[in-house]
């Protein structure tokens, strides 16, 4: 019996999947890139074609720097963070964009919640601290986004702690 209650006691209250929001899709960035190609493409050939083919060259490269930047944008949006919070434990994990993952581990009664805020920007950044240890979650979401995770997240603090 004594095994089962263990395994309800780690049953996550709270549960959340943090993800950088990329208001361009892939569908969106094919598109972007074929207008961007064929507009340096017909003023490359344009400049080719007078002669000046030195500038018709470096249509050429800030196309390829425009693709360099989405691609480097879209990397980094596969960096996420899985925050849970059970009777025993907040769990932060963190996945970079390569793949390597971090987590931080607190006791949920002593982890706190610390939010910054800026009177005109709202959230600027949150934090769990507890047990002389601290990390920063969601630094990449948006100001809503931040709003609603601190909101839902420090209410399940809050249930966790009444529980203990």
């Amino acid at each position: 019996m004594e095994g089962n209650v263990d395994a309800c006691e780690e049953q996550p209250v709270f549960a959340a999947e943090l993800t950088p929001y990329r208001s361009l899709g892939r569908k969106g960035f094919r598109i972007l890139l074929l207008i961007s190609g064929g507009i340096c493409m017909l003023h490359a050939a344009f400049f080719l074609a007078t002669g000046a083919w030195p500038i018709g060259l470096f249509f050429g490269l800030d196309f390829l720097l425009l693709w360099g930047a989405f691609v480097l944008n879209y990397r980094s949006g596969r960096a996420r963070e899985e925050v849970t919070v059970s009777r025993t434990h907040v769990s932060v994990r963190k996945f970079s964009p390569a793949g390597q993952v971090v987590e931080h581990r607190f006791n949920s009664f002593w982890a706190r919640f610390r939010v910054k805020r800026h009177q005109e920007f709202g959230i600027t950044s949150m934090h769990v601290t507890g047990e002389g240890r601290h990390t920063d979650i969601g630094s990449f979401l948006n100001p809503d986004d931040r709003e609603s995770f601190a909101k839902a997240f420090r209410a399940a603090l809050a249930t966790v702690k009444q529980r203990l």
